[in-house]
């Protein structure tokens, strides 16, 4: 049985809805010159913001301008809490101002005010894929340590300035994703940084992400000084791989793909870099830049609980060598399709059971609090006019059901059989938003369905899919009735 007080709700980005691009002192950002892409073409990254090339995120779904409606349809809904980002660059909109641009930080005291008067509790994450575009540009991203101060200085003003209304933050959003050096978008988003320009990416990228972790050590310390009851987690992409057979191969490989996610929770959580990490680095000769004081700030600011999205697992199969496609799914050339699990539009994995193996996991390893803060299914879905005319729903999306369905009752499992210390479920894109990965309206994954599409044609309006009263109903039972048998 879930807790009392267990958080339900959802989870959105500011970059994927805010819109509003150019407004209230924002500076661009690394998701500003990202171009529009589809389940077959890539988006692009451009050399600022080029006439004549479509960006979705400058418009996302008008969440600037809309978002007391969107709250409502929340509330509506009975969600406890609501996953969101602070955009970094309407806060600094360079990114290495001296001070931060007041007309940003008034936008969010609304937004958050508007939250808790509807009884909804901001969980926000601090950088999740839209770093200033300034940082880029004047310091070649997470490759130059002056970014610690700068994020610190982002992460303190907001602590300082929305303690009061926010208990739950995010330092980085699915860290561990930059790791996936075939698709250029993610060390882009996760850091601005270009691959192509660096000799030696894995190195770089390590070399990244120490860097991430004493600014999100610095920045835990700097909440706990703040107010010691705010709570500071990590965020991963949990995307754990299983071994294709029993063959002994097969599972040390998978064993290994693992330490793609371990590497950034064993930082994060434990404080030290683990030995299987240190032998890495010396077996490639990496003399990476770690000082004595970086080990110091990782010891004392390890996180307080641990954050992850799961929306699929992987396979590999050692003797497999294919090709490496841009989408999380086959980014390794020895994964493989799992014979016993059915695939998504978009070529993801079905795996209910997969999320609790990776609430498991992380219990076992580390015995902190966990939070599910994006877990979902993209679809492609049609507003239906005539049944919204008549009263009734916008989209009949029993898929969507019996996806998150099987996925809440996997969590509860882990909670009553496997005694795990779970805090809240927020679903991804609980408003259909601009995917991240695609950048594409036609990747639907709400329960409020926003006519907006990809052709630039639709009013905006919002309507609710069948899983809106669905969702309705798990969250006033607290998980008991699922409504999908």
């Amino acid at each position: 049985m879930l807790r009392d007080g267990f958080l339900w709700g959802g989870a959105v980005a500011a970059h994927q809805v805010e819109g509003a691009f150019d407004e209230g002192g924002r500076g661009l950002s690394v998701a500003d010159v990202m171009t529009a892409g589809s389940a077959t073409e890539p988006r692009r990254i451009t050399d600022g913001v080029l006439t004549g090339e479509r960006y979705p995120n400058h418009k996302g779904i008008d969440f600037y301008h809309r978002y007391e409606e969107d709250l409502d349809l929340f509330a509506e809904m009975g969600f406890t809490c609501l996953r969101t980002s602070i955009s970094w660059s309407r806060i600094f909109p360079e990114g290495d101002e001296a001070e931060p641009c007041e007309e940003g930080l008034a936008f969010y005291d609304r937004l958050f005010d508007a939250m808790l008067a509807r009884g909804i509790e901001p969980v926000v994450t601090l950088s999740h894929f839209e770093m200033p575009l300034g940082l880029v540009r004047r310091y070649g991203g997470w490759t130059d340590r002056r970014l610690i101060d700068l994020f610190l200085r982002f992460a303190e003003t907001c602590f300082a300035r929305y303690a009061p209304k926010v208990r739950w933050w995010m330092t980085f959003n699915e860290i561990n994703n930059q790791f996936n050096t075939a698709n250029p978008i993610f060390a882009w988003t996760n850091s601005g940084v270009v691959l192509s320009e660096h000799d030696d990416p894995e190195r770089t990228m390590y070399q990244v992400a120490h860097y991430q972790f004493v600014a999100s050590a610095l920045a835990v310390a700097a909440a706990h000084r703040v107010d010691p009851g705010l709570k500071v987690g990590c965020m991963v992409a949990a995307d754990f791989t299983y071994p294709y057979s029993c063959n002994p191969s097969d599972v040390l490989m998978a064993q290994d793909a693992c330490h793609s996610t371990y590497f950034f929770t064993d930082v994060m959580c434990r404080g030290a870099y683990p030995h299987y990490a240190r032998r890495r680095f010396e077996r490639e000769g990496w003399e990476l830049d770690v000082t004595g004081d970086d080990l110091a700030a990782l010891a004392a600011g390890t996180v307080d609980y641990i954050g992850f999205s799961y929306y699929m697992s992987n396979t590999v199969r050692f003797d497999h060598v294919g090709d490496i496609s841009e989408s999380t799914a086959h980014s390794d050339e020895h994964m493989v399709d799992n014979p016993y699990l059915p695939q998504s539009d978009w070529g993801w994995t079905i795996d209910p059971q997969g999320l609790r193996y990776a609430l498991r996991c992380f219990d076992e390893r580390y015995g902190l609090p966990q939070f599910v803060v994006e877990n979902g299914i993209g679809l492609f879905e049609e507003l239906d006019r005539d049944a919204v005319e008549a009263g009734g729903w916008a989209v009949e999306d029993d898929e969507r059901i019996e996806f998150l369905a099987g996925h809440i009752r996997e969590m509860e499992q882990a909670v009553d059989v496997d005694g795990v210390d779970l805090v809240g479920y927020t679903p991804w894109g609980c408003i259909d938003l601009v995917s991240f990965t695609t950048g594409e309206y036609a990747k639907r994954y709400g329960f409020v369905y926003v006519d907006t599409n990809d052709d630039g044609s639709g009013t905006g309006d919002r309507f609710k899919k069948k899983s809106f009263d669905w969702f309705k109903r798990v969250i006033a039972t607290n998980g008991a009735d699922l409504g999908d048998r």
